[in-house]
């Protein structure tokens, strides 16, 4: 059986360095690394008083894990701007809750620059932000930023279908 429905002779799976993030309808500049989407969801046993000692076991709530995603350092402030919605250094009366969530998109693309899967992630907010890095002059880095959004769940994009390669 064939991993690929439209490229059968294809053996190889799709790399991990081609991607994308897109907020506000506009890709995000100078990503190079975003963590995994996690899905967790509870077990709840019980049992019925007339079993012997079965417990049988259904799903609970499902809860998401936190996104990280991280850039290099540099004059685009998209970062620094969605982690100011829900801080500001004048007090909590500066703070605006009106838009401090947005839905953001993963792009997966293949080694052709061609878009193969991309995600859509829910409800996304940043709640730790890292402005600069640890600095050291020994060393020979990039200087990255980061931010860790928490979300509320994740669909696969069902539209983005595989395509012939050439």
């Amino acid at each position: 059986m064939s991993q690929f429905t439209v490229n059968t002779t294809r053996i190889d799976p799709y790399k991990n360095f081609k991607f994308r993030v897109v907020w506000d309808g506009q890709p995000v500049a100078g990503v190079s690394k975003v963590s995994g989407l996690k899905r967790t969801t509870e077990l709840v046993s019980h049992r019925d008083g007339g079993d012997l000692s079965t417990k049988h076991h259904s799903p609970g709530v499902s809860t998401f894990e936190p996104i990280t995603i991280e850039r290099g350092i540099t004059h685009d402030t998209a970062f620094e701007q969605w982690a100011s919605k829900t801080f500001s250094i004048a007090g909590d009366a500066a703070v605006s809750l009106r838009d401090f969530r947005k839905n953001i998109i993963i792009e997966l693309y293949n080694l052709q620059g061609v878009k193969v899967r991309s995600w859509n992630v829910f409800h996304c907010w940043v709640s730790e932000f890292t402005a600069l890095p640890e600095l050291d002059a020994n060393a020979n880095a990039i200087a990255f930023e980061t931010i860790v959004i928490q979300n509320e769940g994740f669909v696969r994009d069902g539209q983005v279908n595989e395509l012939p390669e050439f």
